[in-house]
C-alpha cells in the first residue's frame, strides 16, 4: 500500500538529519515513525483525568514520562 505524506522542506530537512542518525533512509524514517505511532496507539491509548472542575484540568500542567524521586 503506498501513501503519500507532503511535508515542507524545513520538516525534510529534520527528518532526513533524524533518519542519518538512525542510519536509515528517508522512507525507512517515516515508515519507523508511523510503525511506532500505531503500536503506541494500541498498547496505551489517550488516558483522561478525573477531574470534576474542568477549568482545573485547563490550567493545569501535566508532566509526561514517569515521575522522579524527590
Amino acid at each position: 500500500m503506498d501513501i503519500t505524506i507532503r511535508l515542507n522542506e524545513s520538516e525534510v530537512k529534520v527528518l532526513k538529519k533524524r533518519a542519518k542518525k538512525n542510519m536509515l533512509e528517508l522512507r525507512e524514517m517515516v515508515e519507523d515513525i508511523v510503525r511506532r505511532s500505531c503500536i503506541n496507539t494500541k498498547s496505551g491509548g489517550s488516558i483522561t483525568d478525573n477531574i470534576d472542575d474542568r477549568l482545573v484540568g485547563l490550567f493545569s500542567r501535566k508532566t509526561p514520562g514517569r515521575q522522579r524521586k524527590k
